[in-house]
């Protein structure tokens, strides 16, 4: 498949992965092991208009969500939100069966809930599949109760409480998707940490350097590209590790710079504003007063 689909409901596909019909056109849970992709094709790309949740083992295909790559042999739940680029590169000699869940969400499903609006605060949506969430097997029997749960109640009569008992489900599942990707940060210490070391020393060469004169002081996205992480993935590490964001790092570290300037050398506060990269010198002045309570000249008075 050369061309790039563009699945505008759930119902399509079904069709491609040779499933029968969804029985509810705005939600279904798949059964992985039933998944029957084209045989002829060896790389299919599509773009979907809807949300899914994968729980999956011993896919036969390497996964590529954007620029991204996973392998999943072992047990990952990745979340996926509408119109993102995917593409699986299917390996057909593969002897392996795969197993898992995918559950497929329309966004009118949502519709007229709470959940409608509040699923954009769920960060993990925009996390590369790279960043999935490993399940100890306590955490993959709840994720698949949750699962199941949803599949009973939309396959028994339609009712006026079915919608309803449904949100709440999935609102359960992302929650608990939260509270693992949290035990994740926190677990993985490891490699945890060896981001935060890189993130310091990434800083630490920014602010090092005359490249702030020229480019300003770095965006969340230019470190993150620089760490192989999601925006939002290293901002939800770093909350879950140290309690602050991305930009409140790269903001202190500007502070640190900007005292020892201002209490080490001569230069005038619009010139040490100009060497930390602002285009305005009112613009420095006003951060670090929101950050340490004294106006430049007054911190540096302080040292006299």
């Amino acid at each position: 498949m050369k061309n790039t689909v563009h699945f505008n409901s759930i119902s399509e596909f079904h069709t491609l992965c040779n499933l029968s019909k969804p029985e509810h056109p705005l939600i279904s849970l798949i059964d992985y092991s039933k998944v029957s992709y084209p045989v002829d094709d060896s790389e299919l790309k599509w773009i979907q208009n809807f949300y899914s949740v994968g729980l999956k083992r011993n896919i036969n295909a390497k996964f590529n969500y954007g620029q991204q790559q996973y392998d999943f042999d072992s047990g990952v739940l990745t979340f996926i939100a509408p119109l993102q680029f995917l593409s699986l590169e299917i390996n057909q000699d593969a002897e392996t069966e795969p197993t898992g869940w995918l559950l497929l969400i329309h966004p009118d499903f949502l519709w007229n809930t709470s959940l409608a609006k509040n699923i954009k605060s769920y960060d993990f949506f925009e996390y590369a599949v790279n960043e999935a969430l490993f399940l100890s097997d306590k955490e993959e029997k709840i994720i698949v109760d949750i699962l199941q749960n949803i599949e009973r109640e939309y396959q028994s009569n339609i009712d006026l409480f079915s919608q309803n008992i449904i949100i709440a489900q999935i609102e359960l599942l992302l929650n608990y998707g939260e509270r693992f990707y949290q035990r994740q940060f926190i677990t993985r210490k490891k490699s945890s940490h060896q981001i935060l070391e890189r993130l310091e020393n990434i800083l630490n060469d920014c602010f090092n350097s005359d490249n702030l004169i020229d480019k300003g002081l770095p965006a969340v996205q230019y470190i993150a590209g620089l760490l192989n992480v999601s925006p939002n993935y290293l901002g939800s590490l770093l909350k879950a590790l140290t309690g602050q964001t991305t930009q409140q790092h790269i903001h202190n570290k500007l502070i640190e710079k900007a005292k020892e300037k201002l209490s080490t050398t001569s230069l005038s506060v619009s010139e040490i504003a100009y060497e930390l990269g602002f285009e305005h010198s009112q613009s420095f002045s006003k951060l670090f007063k929101s950050k340490t309570d004294l106006s430049p000249l007054e911190f540096r008075q302080s040292f006299n």
